[in-house]
């Protein structure tokens, strides 16, 4: 795939996280657009142990076999195959188009055609910053992402991966899991989860490396991040750490991982939780 993108070097100097009064079903952004605190399933977001969630058991399924198979080994030769970028070149529209025939099995939320959810988000990230030009562009990267544009991975022509190797919390391999990602107990079954080269809290990592450093576990998030960089875009370090790390859940929301950050990756978290 083959995506050029122009971006001016400014951005902003502070991020300032806005608020608006919820009510008991959705949030007011600037503009009138309106975001729901439930799923489309009538459920709070990531209730991944709900027990009448529709998708419970399809959800588990999935990260039973994600758990199990994305190990070191694993995501070195996907990084490795993916990084020639030699499978497919068409534009950004014509690769969204194609996320319609994708169904996200790790998703116990979304319910709705995955390019209206793209524009509605996007939509909403321009009106809450819009003098930010880089943050809509990152937005829309993003919500392809989340939607997902690398989600095509899965498709036959960009090699068909399992959906364990595309979608999904991501996490860092090599050192040992974190007990709170999502359905943690199946790392049991990962070769890496006894390998005493990977299973202390740093592994094969030293403390403030930089996640730059860190192999991720493999997916979509990774793949976008390798597409923009060696097509040289120029969005800035904040857009790039948006991009690779909006699944990695365990430290973004959870807080885990910090001892691996270096400084740039503190500041550009900032960014990351404008999106979370």
């Amino acid at each position: 795939m083959t995506i050029l993108i122009e971006q001016s070097d400014h951005f902003g100097a502070e991020v300032e996280a806005k608020t608006e009064p919820i009510n008991e079903r959705e949030l007011v952004l600037d503009g009138g657009f309106l975001i729901p605190q439930t799923n489309s399933f009538g459920h709070m977001f990531r209730a991944y142990n709900d027990a009448v969630s529709e998708r419970r058991e399809g959800v588990e399924n999935f990260y039973r076999k994600n758990h199990t198979y994305q190990s070191v080994d694993f995501v070195k030769k996907m990084r490795e195959e993916y990084a020639k970028l030699n499978r497919v070149e068409m534009s950004i529209w014509e690769c969204c188009e194609l996320l319609n025939e994708v169904v996200d099995e790790s998703d116990p939320d979304l319910d709705e055609p995955q390019i209206e959810h793209l524009l509605q988000t996007a939509e909403a990230i321009r009106r809450d910053y819009p003098d930010e030009d880089w943050l809509h562009l990152t937005g829309l990267i993003h919500v392809w992402l989340n939607a997902d544009l690398g989600k095509v991975l899965n498709l036959p022509s960009f090699g068909g991966l399992p959906q364990w190797a595309v979608v999904g919390d991501t996490f860092p391999v090599g050192c040992r899991f974190d007990e709170s990602i999502v359905h943690h107990k199946y790392f049991k079954e990962n070769p890496d989860y006894n390998n005493p080269a990977y299973n202390t809290k740093y592994g094969i990592y030293s403390e403030r490396c930089g996640l730059n450093n860190v192999m991720m576990s493999w997916g979509h998030d990774d793949y976008m991040y390798l597409v923009a960089k060696e097509n040289s875009t120029t969005l800035p370090s904040a857009a790039l750490f948006i991009i690779r790390y909006h699944s990695f859940y365990a430290l973004h929301r959870e807080g885990a991982y910090k001892h691996l950050l270096n400084d740039e990756d503190v500041e550009n978290l900032k960014w990351l939780h404008i999106f979370k």
